[in-house]
């Protein structure tokens, strides 16, 4: 087990944890609950820069980079304040994503401390924002966002739940000395893709598209997340073992999210041929290396780069391609209620 879950387990506790249920529409009752204390301890000034109406285009605009941001920060909300929105933040990430998040906004104030800025690297600069009324029955939204975090959550008639795209990233990748030592939030999602480009590139099985890593994900921010072109090699080439190791690389993805969300997304992928699923590395196999990575899916893009700073800022996602934003879900809901 990395440092990162071992560190960081006390500081978790933070969070609230949510109970675990099957049922997505319980979930979103949770969520709707969460939202609606967050808003009710806002003043009206917090209010006004946390609530937009669903259909406010801001919803889409979603970014991981550092930059001015809408919505409510942490760092303009009192301690009860903040509790409640990490509340709101808990009851749409698993146990294992709240880990993660928390140890994302932990290192924003270790690269302070390292750059020497925490005015550019202020880990209180995440950002609460609601779209439209939170309900147990209704349709809205809601995002937590900063640097190298970013969840969207969108709620259909409070019984589906559309979480995407969520972004994951770390700099340091993995931390190397000092208080933080041995921390990598993001292990996982790199040992388990490297053993299986490495199993497949050893078979000479051509899973290296190229040998130079882009200098990020090639989704970036878009609102819409473009079909790449098709690389590397499709899952139904994999042996038995190594279609194991990716559903475990796509597990790990899904499960940063409440189990019932989780269990939804992995149902979609696993109902697929093997041979709709590609997966494709770029870069060096090496580790400390820069490398890259996507699993390509009819809907489902993952993708993971980890070029900058020397190989060790990681940047991941899980976009839908159809999905994003609920979309499709969306323009079901319309069509059976055209409000």
């Amino acid at each position: 087990m990395k440092k990162s879950i071992l560190c960081c387990s006390l500081v978790a506790l933070m969070f609230a944890s949510a109970e675990e249920t099957p049922s997505q529409a319980k979930v979103a009752a949770d969520m709707a609950v969460a939202a609606n204390a967050f808003l009710a301890s806002l003043t009206p000034e917090q209010s006004a820069k946390a609530v937009f109406d669903f259909a406010d285009a801001e919803r889409e605009n979603w970014k991981f980079t550092p930059q001015p941001r809408k919505g409510v920060p942490i760092e303009a909300l009192n301690d009860a304040q903040v509790e409640l929105a990490k509340k709101l933040l808990a009851s749409g990430l698993s146990d294992r994503g709240v880990t993660k998040a928390t140890t994302i906004m932990q290192l924003e104030q270790l690269l302070g401390e390292m750059e020497k800025d925490p005015v550019k690297r202020n880990h209180k600069a995440y950002f609460t924002s609601i779209f439209g009324k939170p309900s147990d029955k209704d349709t809205w939204a809601w995002r937590f966002e900063g640097h190298h975090l970013a969840v969207n959550i969108t709620l259909v008639d409070g019984k589906t739940i559309v979480a995407a795209p969520t972004f994951m990233g770390a700099n340091p990748g993995k931390v190397m000395e000092g208080r933080m030592k041995g921390t990598q939030p993001l292990a996982a999602e790199e040992d388990l893709a490297r053993a299986l480009a490495v199993s497949l590139n050893s078979k000479g099985k051509k899973v290296i598209y190229t040998e130079q890593a882009p200098g990020d994900i090639l989704s970036a921010e878009k609102r819409v997340a473009e079909q790449l072109e098709p690389q590397g090699i499709a899952a139904d080439q994999f042996t038995a073992a190594e279609q194991k190791v990716l559903m475990e690389l796509v597990t790990e993805y899904a499960n940063r999210l409440r189990p019932a969300i989780a269990e939804a997304d992995l149902k979609k992928v696993n109902a697929l041929e093997k041979s709709a699923i590609r997966f494709a590395w770029a870069g060096s196999l090496e580790p400390g290396k820069a490398y890259y990575y996507r699993i390509q899916m009819p809907t489902v893009l993952i993708e993971a780069a980890n070029s900058q700073n020397n190989a060790n800022h990681i940047h991941t996602v899980w976009r839908d391609q159809k999905n994003d934003f609920g979309r499709d879900s969306l323009g079901e809901h319309f069509k059976k209620d055209p409000h």
